[in-house]
Formats: C-alpha cells, sequence, structure tokens
C-alpha cells in the first residue's frame, strides 16, 4: 500500500456514503482507508458497521476534535503517504493517482494540495491551497474563482487538510498536527512549520475534489469556528515566528488584528473574535514554539518575503474582485 486515506468524522453519517462510493471508484488501487469518529451522535458509526465493514473505523471517546483526530489516523497508518479528507467531500476517479504522483516529484515535498471545487457550485474554485500573509491572514486562494484558473501546479503556503497527501516521515520530525487548535488553521501551521525545516508544500491542479464546505461546523461564520480563528491564529504566529520577527511584523500583525476584529463586528461576532483572542493570550505561554536554529535562518528569511509577497498578491486579488469587479 501507498497511502492512506484518513477521513475525520463527527456527525456525518449524511456525507459518508458519497464520499465512501467515490473513494471507491478510484483508478489508483494502493491506498486503504481509516475513519476516525469524534464521539459522533448520529449513528455514524452503526452505518459504518452494517453498509462498510472492511473499512477501519477508530472510534474516539469524545470530540477531540479534527486535530488529534487526524493525528491518531496519521499514527495508525502504515503507508508512505497519508491523505486527509474531509468527509463532505467526492473525489474525483483519478484523485488518489494525481496525489501520489504529485507528491512523489519530490522528496522535499512535505504535503500536496488539491484543487477544491464547490459541490454545489460546480463552477468556481473552493480551494487551491493556503497563503498566509504578513497581517496574520490565512488565505485560502482562488476561493469563489471560476475552476478555468489555478491550472498550473505550483508551490503553496500550506495544503488545506480538508484534501491534501502528506509525506507520513515527516511528522516525526517536525510534529504533528497540533491538537491544541481543535480545529481550524492546523493545516496552515503545519505547512508553516515544515517550510521552516526546509520542505515544500505544492498544489496539484488536477487532483479534483468536489466539497460541500463547512460539513462539520455548519456554517461560513458562526460563533465557535470565529472564536477558534481568533486563538488559533495567535498560536501560530507565537510558535512559529520567533522573537524578532514578531516584533519586526507587529505593526501588520496588529492591523490585520483590528481589520478582522471590526469586520466581525459588522457581521456579528465581534465578541466571539475578542473571547478567542483573549483565551489565545491567556495560554500563549503553554504553546510550544519551533526551536530557533540557525540552519533554518535562510528559511525563516524566505518564508518572511513569502509572507511579504502574499499580501501583496491578496491586496491585488481584494481589489480586483471588489473594486474592479474582475
Amino acid at each position: 500500500m501507498k497511502a492512506t486515506v484518513i477521513i475525520p468524522n463527527y456527525n456525518g453519517k449524511h456525507f459518508l456514503k458519497p464520499c465512501l462510493d467515490a473513494l471507491s471508484k478510484q483508478t489508483f488501487s494502493s491506498f486503504e482507508i481509516i475513519i476516525v469518529d469524534n464521539a459522533s451522535t448520529d449513528g455514524s458509526l452503526e452505518f459504518l458497521d452494517l453498509n462498510y465493514p472492511e473499512i477501519k473505523t477508530i472510534s474516539l471517546e469524545e470530540n477531540y476534535g479534527f486535530s488529534k483526530a487526524v493525528n491518531i489516523g496519521i499514527k495508525n497508518a502504515k503507508t508512505p503517504y497519508v491523505i486527509l479528507l474531509n468527509n463532505d467531500t467526492e473525489p474525483a476517479a483519478d484523485y488518489i493517482d494525481y496525489m501520489v504522483k504529485a507528491i512523489e516529484k519530490s522528496p522535499e515535498i512535505f504535503s500536496v494540495s488539491s484543487k477544491m471545487i464547490q459541490m454545489y457550485h460546480p463552477e468556481f474554485i473552493d480551494s487551491a491551497g493556503d497563503l498566509y500573509t504578513v497581517l496574520g491572514w490565512a488565505i485560502c486562494r482562488g476561493t469563489g474563482r471560476p475552476v478555468s484558473n489555478y491550472t498550473t501546479a505550483d508551490t503553496i503556503f500550506s495544503a488545506c487538510a480538508g484534501a491534501a497527501i502528506y509525506r507520513r516521515n515527516v511528522f516525526k520530525k517536525i510534529g504533528y498536527f497540533d491538537e491544541a487548535h481543535f480545529a481550524y488553521l492546523e493545516d496552515v501551521d503545519i505547512g508553516y512549520r515544515a517550510k521552516i525545516y526546509g520542505y515544500k508544500n505544492t498544489y496539484c491542479p488536477d487532483a479534483l475534489v468536489y466539497h460541500v464546505g463547512s460539513g462539520t461546523s455548519g456554517s461560513k461564520y458562526n460563533s465557535f469556528k470565529v472564536k477558534m480563528t481568533g486563538r488559533n491564529n495567535l498560536y501560530l504566529n507565537y510558535k512559529n515566528m520567533p522573537l524578532l520577527q514578531i516584533v519586526f511584523n507587529s505593526i501588520p500583525l496588529f492591523l490585520g488584528f483590528l481589520i478582522k476584529y471590526l469586520f466581525f463586528v459588522k457581521i456579528g461576532f465581534g465578541k466571539d473574535y475578542l473571547e478567542g483572542a483573549r483565551e489565545g493570550l491567556r495560554n500563549l505561554k503553554k504553546q510550544k514554539k519551533v526551536p530557533f536554529r540557525l540552519i533554518h535562518l535562510p528559511n525563516y528569511f524566505s518564508i518572511e518575503a513569502e509572507l511579504i509577497k502574499n499580501t501583496v498578491f491578496y491586496a491585488k486579488d481584494w481589489f480586483s474582485r471588489k473594486i474592479f469587479k474582475r
């Protein structure tokens, strides 16, 4: 076996059949599936036992969140590669084939992000990988753009863990998904960490996945998600940036926080965002920073340049969409 598909599930019974049936039609056969269930109460486990008894299922005693669920799946996998796949997705028949070929192009590649397409509006992209900016904003690249965009394989900041492949042995070197995140930004965090260690994250435009989106949380913006984002964003910067880099980026990071707070106030989630930020500040010192090593210094400079470049890209893209309606 070359790959293990790991599907975290929490009350996603209604999504499981389309997802698993799509996996059964893959042109690539050298893979297995592990479903990690976060104490679902909707009959997910009974459904799997009855209809997919051949699939390995790990049942957790409580909802530990995305990060811990996928970590358990990764640690139970034996294959060189692991594919993380949201339960509200349907991969195209050649999805795994393209993903394995993409990560095998170089041992320096830690992860590969697929081209995620909006399930109910397949003319639009859902994600073409993630970018991170000097403002402290994680950008889901390509969201809302026509599917005719992002047709070239390239390097990205981090892979979207909703449908991405990872080199399993690298986790032992850089660490696993941070379980303190519970959910949200954990994929940007581990992609950032991999870059510090000199690995690459890439994008494969041929690996197509159709995605419902917010299948577990229920909506694009809600109290829980906004709170987690406000908290985890602080964790991400604190852990991955050395002190001098935090000081250097302090003004744009503060501006990024302020703009986001005002945005969430406007849509009714300002208190949630502040609550998450307060929790993040209270627990900041408990978070494990990436050890600074001189050998990684060139990588830190490269990352800083990428953060600035991504900020410029996002600004241009925003003006293109909002001002010039392109």
